[in-house]
């Protein structure tokens, strides 16, 4: 779908793919196996869960000419992939993928969702990430696997790419809560339900509750 002049898919769970002149897929996992999958300019990879951390499928969109950016635990599980390299990120730096092309790191980690033994699902030790993806001017967040945190209230982008489903992130309230704390926000889209957690009316509680334009993309 165009969305301000970008070309954004939400392809399953949290996977997105964002398209300008250049092609950047965030957090590829279970894929469909047709030939037709575009190649990646950019992976970025959030963190190393399984379903954002999936090599299987990086190296579906992959090939020599791709860069993958990824934090630092999820180095060594992509390192046998044919890409062209590998660039660590951490919370609070940004790289440059194209002329007018940027990638920002910002914190991901939870403050109220816990294993049985107390410890977060994300803690924020880990480092882990989510994305502000820039091109043409336009910012794509995309939040990784977070909850309503802090930081958030720093956050400027145009378009806010939220988890939903609960459990392991935001909930659909604490996402729509969160779209009412960025500096800016036109249009949000929930990711992650529909595959392992969450449903099709944690969307719609989303949309009904944000305080911008919901686009639904699943």
């Amino acid at each position: 779908m165009k969305i301000l002049g970008l070309d954004i898919q939400l392809l399953n769970h949290a996977s997105v793919k964002i398209k300008n002149r250049k092609t950047v897929y965030i957090d590829p996992f279970e894929l469909s196996e047709s030939s037709e999958l575009e190649k990646a300019d950019v992976v970025l990879i959030s963190h190393a869960h399984y379903d954002h951390c999936s090599p299987k499928d990086v190296e579906k969109i992959s090939n020599e000419n791709t860069i993958i950016i990824t934090v630092t635990d999820c180095q060594s599980k992509l390192s046998n992939l044919k890409v062209k390299g590998i660039a660590i990120i951490e919370p609070g730096k940004t790289l440059k993928i194209g002329p007018d092309e940027t990638v920002k790191a910002v914190p991901a980690y939870n403050i109220n969702k816990w294993k049985s033994e107390g410890v977060p699902y994300h803690p924020k030790e880990n480092a882990w990430v989510g994305f502000i993806v820039e091109m043409d001017g336009v910012k794509v967040y995309h939040a990784g696997d977070t909850d309503l945190i802090p930081e958030m209230k720093d956050i400027e982008t145009d378009i806010a790419l939220l988890p939903v489903g609960g459990t392991y992130t935001m909930t659909a309230i604490e996402a729509a809560e969160a779209t009412k704390t960025f500096k800016s926000c036109k249009i949000a889209i929930p990711i992650h339900y529909g595959t392992i957690i969450g449903n099709a009316s944690d969307a719609e509680t989303f949309k009904n509750n944000a305080g911008c334009e919901v686009k639904i993309l699943m």
